[in-house]
């Protein structure tokens, strides 16, 4: 919490400390307001994810380069590292506000600390199991920043109010035969919306394996991991028809479809009462490799999905591959649970779904590629299915 508090303090106050050439950081009338918040998705078997931000910078070309004029920077001096985990649960940092030239705003670039000698863990990650601290290992290039395209609007005399989702799941990646593990952040940004989706899940079935997640066709939409006593929130999330996806080590799949979000509502999905508990399913594996042209296939995300009764397809497992370009997802064999959405008291009332036991179909996705799809055998108990992926 001290960390937090930190940050806050650091960044809450901060000014623009170098507007470049897209028109500085005046009051003038042609200018609006940028807010910028941080979140966290859920991180896979880690205690921690550390990163130590120096700062973020923004662009109306999703082309510009790193010495290109035109960029507008919010500067952390000094750095400030954060846990990434500390911001789940709707938890939210706040990066600060500052003035900018009104028009469309297409690149945003994170700049991290790389580690060095005297500063060894700026970036790292706590593993739950053994409780050691590694260094993770930035991108070439670090000092460009991480880069992900925008799309956001800053209207004269208006504040553009926008949260900064990192992805510590997914950008932590074992890079294989080294015995390094890569931060390959997966970024995105979404406006601060006030809507989202609370409830309960049982406190016995939480542990860092269980997550609880909203999805539309089958692609997460927002994530998070249950607190100790069970209960979670998923927020910010538009307004919109969600399905909500529980998953576990050792459980059968929970799903509930069609969950209302309405604009600035939290929806109930449930009461302590009736806390999500899925039954306990025996597993298999499903893993393979990615290849292709190194690093491009690095770069690959490969998705465990399911295809309910129905048609509604949800993601059970989901991360990049590692190093080696290899993946590998421990899944439930039994029934997926299936409840239609019912206002609070409900009850939400589960019914196996059978026709969906162990059946999987493999994504691989790849940007610039036609994703690549495999429809698995059915998985059984203490199983291995492997599929391999080429690109391109």
């Amino acid at each position: 919490m001290k960390l937090l508090q930190s940050l806050r303090l650091a960044l809450g106050g901060l000014l623009v400390a170098g507007l470049a050439a897209c028109g500085g950081g005046g009051g003038g009338a042609s200018n609006g307001t940028l807010r910028l918040a941080l979140t966290d998705a859920p991180a896979c078997g880690y205690d921690a994810v550390n990163v130590t931000i120096e700062k973020v910078r923004v662009h109306k070309s999703d082309s510009a380069g790193d010495a290109d004029g035109g960029w507008a920077e919010i500067v952390l001096n000094p750095a400030r590292r954060v846990n990434l985990l500390d911001l789940t649960n709707g938890v939210l940092d706040e990066l600060g506000q500052t003035p900018l030239p009104a028009g469309k705003y297409t690149q945003l670039r994170l700049v991290l600390t790389a580690n060095s000698g005297s500063n060894p863990l700026a970036n790292s990650v706590v593993f739950t199991d053994t409780k050691a601290e590694v260094a993770l290992k930035t991108p070439s290039g670090q000092q460009s920043g991480l880069k992900t395209n925008i799309d956001i609007d800053i209207a004269p005399n208006r504040l553009a109010d926008f949260v900064l989702d990192f992805d510590a799941c997914k950008s932590v990646v074992y890079a294989g035969t080294s015995g390094q593990y890569l931060l390959k952040p997966v970024l995105i940004m979404i406006p601060r919306y006030i809507s989202g989706v609370s409830g309960f899940v049982n406190a016995s079935i939480v542990n860092g394996t269980t997550t609880v997640s909203l999805q539309q066709g089958g692609v997460i939409i927002k994530s998070t991991t249950p607190r100790s006593d069970g209960t979670f929130l998923l927020q910010p999330v538009a307004p919109g028809s969600y399905t909500l996806v529980l998953t576990g080590s050792g459980r059968a799949t929970a799903v509930v479809t069609s969950v209302p979000v309405v604009t600035d509502t939290v929806t109930a999905l449930n009461t302590s009462g009736t806390a999500l508990n899925p039954a306990v399913s025996a597993t298999g594996t499903v893993n393979g490799t990615v290849n292709g042209t190194a690093p491009l296939v690095l770069d690959t995300l490969v998705r465990a999905q399911q295809i309910l009764t129905g048609g509604t397809t949800v993601e059970v497992a989901g991360r990049f591959v590692d190093g080696l370009g290899n993946y590998a997802y421990l899944l439930p064999v039994d029934a997926p649970q299936v409840a239609p959405y019912v206002v609070v008291p409900g009850p939400l009332v589960f019914v196996a779904d059978a026709g969906a036991a162990g059946q999987y179909t493999l994504r691989a996705s790849l940007t610039g590629f036609a994703d690549k799809t495999a429809i698995r055998p059915v998985l059984t108990s203490g199983a291995t299915i492997t599929t391999n992926f080429t690109f391109p």
